[in-house]
């Protein structure tokens, strides 16, 4: 140790030089030209703050908790290596669980033996008042984020109908429902008694399930960056529980991060912040009958047709959706891009705030295939410029572009913000088949105007077929 120094300024600085580090990786992630350094900063402040914590503390030896450091890691280290970028909305649904349940079980440990914690009065044997507040907010925070997140995994992987489950009488519970898990936490900080924490842990994993279960399939970006939002503001809770300083940093961070783009969100789909947090308090069932109208007149194309419209055009904007993620059709993707370019089409990407299932989705994908980060734009930035574009070609996205969003009241979507293909001269719309409909169970008005064009087949296929004619 360096002379004239303690333990105490040093932890507190270590501790103060990771809270930077991930305010500078949250500034990176803000932008995909800087994601990766923002990533690499991240990283490095949980390192710095992870390892301080270690060598201050000796609550468990170190080749046990070596072991467990390592079993978590290779278990990361494998799911990330083999999750799909389909998949990964899901993935972050369930490592948002995670967090939630880790602040439950630390409220719990910390609730069954509080000397070990440091939040006994020594005068009264009793937890300190400040920790029961501290305790009851984490495990309530926790729980909610636990089960919430457990019932969006199930309905982004499909194990659950994405369209709003509406139960009767909802919104009295859910009100109910909080108002007794606040009762309860007044109780617990009273009379520190058993049951009234039990009742809080039990009350927060119900109202958990029943805010996300009325949330469609449309809103599931939203739920997902709330969900984060909530998993640190669980941390921020028990890091005052804990008396560590980089939990609640790191917590208050994730926190309002979470819940600043869950509001820029709302804002872009024309959603009630309140209303989404609230699970849906003001959703009505959806009208979308799960099918396409297939007996309506539509025209079908080949990647012949679409190549030689595209290599005619002076101007092509993509519109990728979900579809792509699917077939992984980014790489070919962007090869088509630059054979247009080398026709002298001018080519543009658009992305919509909550294309795919989750924030960020497409740009990720793009990024991964090395598309110019100047060519992609979002929403506000070039809805105009389709009454202009010769050729919006969409691939895999459905519900973002569906006009039903403007015309429709009684629609899931109805109040969205969309990209307006449907104003450019021609419109290449790449689906699977003519059977099926988007993630809120909502049929498209584009597949039948007279300016569309269908190209079914897998996403990834039909563009490897078009490069190879743009090729000839």
């Amino acid at each position: 140790m360096l002379a004239g120094l303690t333990i105490e300024p040093l932890v507190a600085f270590a501790y103060l030089v990771s809270g930077i580090l991930f305010i500078l990786a949250l500034r990176g992630l803000s932008n995909p030209e800087s994601s990766r350094r923002g990533n690499r900063l991240g990283m490095l402040g949980m390192l710095i703050a992870v390892g301080t914590t270690i060598a201050t503390h000796d609550a468990v030896a170190l080749p046990r908790l070596g072991a467990a450091i390592l079993i978590g890691g290779a278990i990361g280290f494998v799911i990330a290596r083999k999750i799909a970028m389909t998949a990964m909305p899901q993935l972050v649904a369930a490592f948002h669980s995670l967090v939630g349940l880790a602040a439950v079980v630390v409220g719990i440990a910390a609730f069954l033996n509080p000397a070990s914690f440091g939040i006994i009065d020594p005068a009264t044997g009793a937890i300190h008042a400040a920790s029961r507040i501290e305790m009851a907010l984490g495990v309530a925070i926790g729980a909610i984020t636990f089960s919430g997140s457990v019932i969006a995994f199930l309905k982004l992987a499909g194990m659950m109908s994405g369209k709003p489950i509406l139960l009767p009488g909802r919104h009295v519970i859910n009100i109910g429902a909080l108002l007794a898990i606040l009762f309860f936490t007044y109780g617990f900080f009273d009379s520190q008694a058993p049951m009234d924490f039990w009742i809080i842990v039990g009350l927060s994993f119900a109202i958990g399930f029943l805010l996300i279960i009325p949330i469609g399939g449309a809103d599931m970006p939203v739920v997902v960056s709330m969900l984060n939002s909530y998993s640190g503001w669980a941390a921020a809770a028990m890091g005052f529980t804990l008396h560590n300083t980089a939990m609640i940093i790191t917590g208050a961070l994730v926190g309002s991060s979470g819940a600043i783009l869950s509001y820029i969100m709302c804002k872009a789909m024309n959603r009630s912040f309140l209303s989404v947090i609230a699970g849906g308090f003001g959703a009505e069932a959806a009208s979308g009958d799960g099918e396409a109208k297939e007996q309506r007149p539509w025209k079908r194309g080949s990647a012949e047709d679409a190549a030689f419209l595209m290599k005619q055009a002076d101007s092509v904007i993509i519109v990728p959706g979900y579809g792509m993620a699917v077939s992984q059709a980014q790489h070919a993707l962007r090869e088509m891009a630059d054979l247009l370019k080398k026709e002298g089409v001018s080519v543009k990407y658009a992305i919509h705030p909550v294309a795919g299932r989750m924030p960020g989705h497409m740009n990720v994908l793009l990024a991964e295939a090395n598309v110019p980060y100047d060519e992609v734009f979002e929403l506000e930035d070039i809805n105009s410029e389709f009454a202009q574009t010769d050729v919006a070609f969409v691939i895999g996205a459905n519900d973002v572009t569906n006009p039903a969003a403007k015309t429709d009241k009684s629609s899931p979507i109805y109040g969205m913000p969309i990209l307006d293909v449907a104003n450019a001269k021609t419109v290449l719309f790449v689906k699977r088949s003519m059977g099926g409909v988007g993630y809120a169970g909502v049929d498209n008005d584009v597949f039948y105007m007279d300016n569309t064009m269908m190209l079914l087949a897998d996403a990834k296929k039909m563009v490897e077929d078009i490069v190879k004619s743009l090729a000839h």
